[in-house]
């Protein structure tokens, strides 16, 4: 599989009690629009005992195009974990579509060359979940102590570019308050994992990142 983009560019290190995200809504052409385009990457703790992932695809879905939106069987997502500082990954969970399931492999041992698409083995544990449907109740998916969900959602992040272009263009100072929210009433593809620290490390100071990767 060939790396299409990462999500984040540098490695953050959880702490507890505390929400890292990156945001990157705007791609290279050759990524921009398509089904492997990450806008945004969260780790954050759920309960005090859990770490949850979330990867955030193919934004600005309007909400006329939402329910005809669909994860690409050919795009797998990898979240890639260091559980020992040298921001290499250590731990790799792999997301992928099939007919309308989502399969999650791992977290499990990463292997193969380092930054390149780690190989989960065949015997992985796998969590499995029916992808929502737009505007329908979450489908949950557990597997002991894993919880997942695949499908579309509004999307969180919020950024006011006109006020923001003003400023770069030196035709404003500072940004309003309140701001225009440029991507409210706009929708992603999410797909999310919540894990048990005891399965990534222990502790919850990791280093994580997430890509998507096509053949």
């Amino acid at each position: 599989m060939k790396k299409n983009k990462l999500g984040l560019l540098t490695a953050f290190l959880l702490a507890f009690g505390v929400i890292f995200m990156a945001a990157d809504h705007i791609e290279a052409p050759a990524v921009q629009g398509t089904s492997a385009d990450i806008t945004d990457f969260y780790a954050f703790e759920g309960d005090s005992d859990k770490i949850v992932f979330v990867a955030n695809t193919q934004g600005l879905l309007s909400p006329a195009a939402s329910p005809d939106a669909s994860f690409d069987e050919n795009v797998l997502t990898e979240f890639n974990i260091d559980t020992d500082g040298d921001a290499v990954e250590d731990l790799i969970i792999h997301a992928i579509p099939r007919d309308g399931v989502m399969y999650f492999f791992g977290p499990t041992a990463a292997t193969g060359n380092t930054g390149l698409s780690g190989t989960v083995a065949a015997n992985s544990d796998v969590t499995i979940v029916d992808i929502t449907p737009y505007g329908s109740t979450a489908n949950i998916g557990t597997n002991g102590d894993i919880s997942v969900f695949a499908g579309p959602r509004d999307d969180p992040f919020f950024m006011d570019f006109a006020r923001y272009g003003e400023i770069i263009g030196g035709m404003a100072t500072a940004f309003n308050d309140p701001g225009a929210d440029t991507f409210a009433g706009t929708n992603v593809m999410s797909i999310v994992i919540e894990v048990p620290k005891s399965m990534i490390g222990g502790t919850g100071n990791i280093n994580t990142w997430v890509e998507t990767k096509t053949r």
